[in-house]
């Protein structure tokens, strides 16, 4: 295993991947309260891996969040997904892994956690790393 964790590294992957595509991207904690929408927030991360003879590999579960303040603009938390999705496809090589997509979902859910009715964007992925 190198210098990097492979969930740190597929982090800054996509991170830049969904920046590069013009999108305002958050991480380690939700933006302020004046953020405009829509946004993305890389959060939850998990990594499952085990050491072998002479590499360690394993998988890595992210969790992606969409948020947009217009019920009317699905469509846009639909191709804001796709494009999420698509970064995560093209991800096949990192500096110091090779990836392969195990499964990718995804869901647009109503979130009423503020004064302003939302849309909430989800995709959650496993990948295999080596």
């Amino acid at each position: 295993m190198g210098n990097i964790d492979p969930q740190q590294e597929l982090f800054t992957a996509y991170k830049l991947g969904l920046e590069a595509k013009g999108y305002a991207v958050y991480d380690g904690t939700l933006p302020p309260k004046n953020t405009p929408y829509p946004f993305i927030y890389l959060g939850e991360f998990r990594q499952s891996d085990q050491q072998l003879k002479n590499a360690v590999n394993g998988f890595v579960y992210p969790t992606i969040h969409i948020w947009h303040n217009n019920p009317r603009q699905r469509g846009t938390v639909s191709a804001m997904l796709l494009d999420v999705k698509r970064v995560i496809y093209q991800t096949a090589k990192t500096k110091g892994f090779s990836w392969l997509v195990q499964s990718v979902n995804d869901r647009i859910i109503p979130d009423n956690t503020t004064k302003t009715p939302l849309l909430h964007g989800i995709v959650e992925a496993g990948l295999k790393f080596s």
